[in-house]
């Protein structure tokens, strides 16, 4: 009977699998491998089982691979955020170019040129903008501590889910993502709310006071916080929102949220203004974006500059032409290129997104650039064509699922002289290059590392309509 799970010992791993995994080969047949890197040798617990591969994650490292590096947190190994601080920057870079690569051949299985050097990043920490830090009244207990204790009291954590287990969160006292001001937020507010006996959420019991941070800290210097909170008690927010206000002079602006559902999400919710401006201001360039509680921006401000640059750059805009930026969010790839562009045409599903766009048009004296609530099947037809024109280059940036089929034939149908797509997906891209390969040839592709020490990729291929000269 094939065993379902069970512990391969001495296992050598042999190479680099995709999204973090690793590879290693016994018995026959390839098993892929978290938390270990080429070279290692491990004790690995194989949790899928099939008959040709199989998969799971190292327990124990018994011989170390000479191309690790000393991780540089403290919560390495159970927070799941950065799973590749044991792996040497150069090495992270080379890991994504290769999954690029293979993904492109694997599943667009369409002519190719060389792929560009993946674009890596000039600060591998403190790079994102914006956190989301999780209150728990059940503290993630390592083996050792459970070991150690007789019996032990569950604690309260403000911190981030542990992977693979909803109802536990890691009391992170030091996070290397964002500036210094996140630790000064996050373990002020803990310390406060313990003086204070605040109650923190309970997952399960769907009960507690306190359920969120969401921080947002600009490139500009200014600071967002948002608490989210199970319900309302007037008291409790007052001298929350008292303390948050002197413990963190800087502070541009001070939400809170009250958040009665079952799941975490506040685009359904309306965020009350405590403190500040309402808003806070970040700089792609020369470009200005004004950033609300609820708005969507690129988390990485430095790395979004070099991939809309490259965006921009494939394009190949002369100012003659009528650009169509699809899924465009809050405007910001459409703005970015606008200066090179005749028109900017911006079509995004969520309507609050595209007042953003709007707005931030408007912060940026953008005259030529147009922007419209709906789907890209339903607002491009003949008479918005007619009214605006047909595009001459199209710029899609869709989310990790990729395009919609439906959506891809409408591309067919358009027929633009040029797509750039910008992906956070190479596997989902490749699959739709090669739908669009019936009418498109791809010219270039440039992968991107918006994430250091993760597994996630951006990639941007600029395709062209195959009977047009380059």
């Amino acid at each position: 009977m094939k065993r379902k799970k069970f512990t391969l010992s001495n296992l050598p791993i042999t190479g680099y699998a995709a999204e973090g995994r690793s590879v290693a080969k016994a018995d026959g047949k390839v098993f892929f491998i978290e938390g270990a890197v080429p070279g290692d040798v491990v004790d690995a617990f194989i949790s899928t089982n099939k008959k040709d591969w199989g998969q799971g994650r190292a327990t124990r490292i018994i011989e170390y691979s000479k191309e690790r590096a000393e991780p540089f947190c403290r919560h390495f190994g159970t927070c799941g955020g950065c799973k590749w601080q044991m792996l040497p920057y150069h090495k992270q870079l080379q890991y994504k170019q290769q999954e690029t690569e293979n993904n492109f051949k694997k599943i667009a299985k369409v002519p190719l040129p060389e792929i560009l050097p993946i674009a890596g990043a000039d600060a591998t920490r403190q790079y994102r903008n914006k956190l989301e830090f999780t209150f728990s009244n059940k503290r993630y207990l390592s083996a050792e501590e459970i070991e150690k204790a007789g019996s032990i009291t569950q604690e309260n954590a403000l911190g981030f889910h542990v992977p693979r287990i909803f109802d536990k969160v890691i009391d992170i006292q030091q996070c290397f993502l964002m500036d210094e001001v996140n630790n000064t937020i996050r373990n002020s507010i803990r310390a406060f709310a313990a003086q204070k006996n605040y109650s923190f959420y309970d997952i399960k019991q769907h009960t507690g006071w306190l359920r969120n941070i969401i921080i947002r800290y600009c490139s500009t210097g200014e600071l967002m916080v948002n608490v989210c909170i199970g319900y309302k008690d007037d008291t409790a927010t007052n001298e929350l929102m008292e303390f948050i206000v002197q413990q963190v002079p800087g502070i541009s602006s001070l939400y809170y949220t009250i958040n009665p559902k079952w799941n975490d999400t506040i685009y359904d919710l309306t965020p009350v203004l405590y403190y500040g401006k309402g808003y806070v201001t970040e700089q792609l360039s020369k470009y200005r974006f004004k950033i609300g509680p609820k708005s969507f921006f690129q988390t990485n401000t430095r790395q979004a500059e070099k991939l809309y640059s490259i965006a921009r750059d494939f394009a190949g805009l002369t100012g003659q032409e009528i650009v169509y930026d699809l899924y465009c969010g809050t405007g910001s790839i459409g703005i970015f290129v606008s200066d090179a562009a005749k028109k900017i045409i911006g079509v995004e599903t969520v309507a609050e997104a595209i007042e953003d766009a709007k707005e931030n048009a408007a912060l940026n004296h953008i005259s030529h650039a147009l922007f419209f609530a709906g789907d890209v099947i339903d607002v491009c037809n003949d008479t918005f064509f007619e009214t605006h024109g047909r595009p001459d280059v199209v710029i899609t940036d869709p989310p990790r699922a990729g395009m919609h089929e439906k959506l891809v034939h409408k591309l067919l149908d358009i027929a633009a002289p040029k797509i750039v797509y910008v992906s956070c997906n190479t596997a989902t891209q490749a699959r739709d290059i090669a739908l669009l390969a019936e009418k498109y040839e791809v010219v270039k592709l440039q992968p991107v590392d918006m994430f250091p020490h993760t597994h996630h990729i951006e990639c941007v291929a600029l395709l062209q309509l195959k009977n047009i000269a380059h």
